[in-house]
């Protein structure tokens, strides 16, 4: 099965060259503010693709899936899977997928580190194969130019040492764009733009 991943494409997907492929995973920030007309044209791109499955979690720019649930559950079309803090199996593999991310400003999905957002990385299930967060976790594909300390979430990393799964794929730093393999797990930070947001980054391609 081909998988293809992107993320943080920021409203910019249509200058996004999609490879073709199997499944197609968007890992948050589809949109700059999260509003209906930004989540409606990324939506009906999204469900255009070819792939036979889509996969989409929300980020932290993604307001609308946030502060609106209904409507955006409404918007989203029956050929598009949409994953949080959920789970689906496609094809034998068992996806998990996750909008939250570590206190930032109050953006949307944001939960303060430690008790408040472990519980949500205690959630996912042992067994998983493919880990879709839009976050990163400590340690991996997550610096940021500004200031070379990591900032991905201890408790993330904690919960992928417990479950080990073949894949974690996310986004939410531009910078950390690039694949590490470690201890079993391959994690893609699939960002499509860069930190200015130029749709630079490939989407990342991946064959099992």
């Amino acid at each position: 099965m081909k998988f293809v991943f992107i993320s943080d494409t920021h409203s910019l997907h249509d200058q996004i060259k999609v490879p073709a492929g199997d499944v197609l995973v968007h890992a948050g920030d589809f949109s700059m503010r999260g509003t209906l007309p930004e989540v409606s044209a990324f939506l009906d791109w999204f469900a255009a693709q070819p792939h036979r499955y889509k996969v989409l979690v929300a980020g932290n720019h993604d307001f609308l899936a946030e502060r609106e649930p209904g409507i955006f559950r409404a918007l989203l079309p029956d050929s598009v899977i949409y994953l949080e803090n959920s789970g689906v199996e496609i094809e034998g593999l068992r996806f998990w997928g996750s909008p939250i991310t570590p206190w930032f400003f109050d953006w949307a999905f944001n939960r303060h580190r430690g008790a408040d957002i472990r519980p949500y990385w205690e959630a996912i299930p042992s067994g998983t194969d493919v880990l879709i967060t839009h976050g990163p976790p400590y340690g991996i594909l997550d610096e940021v130019l500004r200031d070379p300390r990591p900032v991905g979430c201890r408790d993330l990393l904690y919960r992928i040492q417990e479950i080990r799964p073949r894949m974690h794929v996310f986004g939410h730093i531009h910078e950390g764009y690039g694949q590490l393999e470690r201890d079993g797990t391959m994690f893609i930070n699939a960002a499509s733009v860069d930190v200015r947001y130029k749709p630079v980054n490939l989407p990342v391609v991946w064959e099992s």
